[in-house]
């Protein structure tokens, strides 16, 4: 059987990798991909020698935190920590990517569009 790529049929709609001192010089990456008419999804793809895919769907996000230190700020990166409905994955984060203030934004953007087109409505309770 042959090995299926994962990125097969999909739009990737924006990757980076952890970065060190602004540069991607890692083994993790991070990608945004869209099967039209399905799903979006986030990716985290960790390794080298051995390899760890995690991935989220987007519509199942509650929350999403940015975080940059001052030498962050310095190098133009942050962290971005995402909570979810993911079981398997509540808490999921980001390390150190380029622009994480317009990462956030188009992770918004992206969710909003994906819960839009499964007619989902979230709402806060307040008890």
């Amino acid at each position: 059987m042959p090995k299926r790529n994962i990125y097969e049929d999909v739009e990737i709609l924006w990757k980076d990798r952890k970065r060190y001192m602004g540069m991607p010089i890692s083994f993790t990456r991070y990608r945004i991909i869209k099967k039209p008419g399905k799903w979006i999804k986030l990716i985290s793809d960790i390794g080298f020698f051995h390899s760890e895919i995690e991935e989220i769907n987007l519509f199942r996000i509650e929350d999403i935190k940015v975080y940059q230190s001052f030498a962050n700020k310095f190098w133009g990166v942050g962290t971005i920590t995402i909570y979810s409905k993911d079981r398997s994955t509540p808490e999921t984060t980001i390390l150190r990517v380029k622009d994480p203030y317009k990462v956030r934004s188009l992770i918004t953007e992206l969710l909003e569009e994906d819960r839009s087109s499964r007619n989902m409505v979230v709402s806060e309770a307040h008890i």
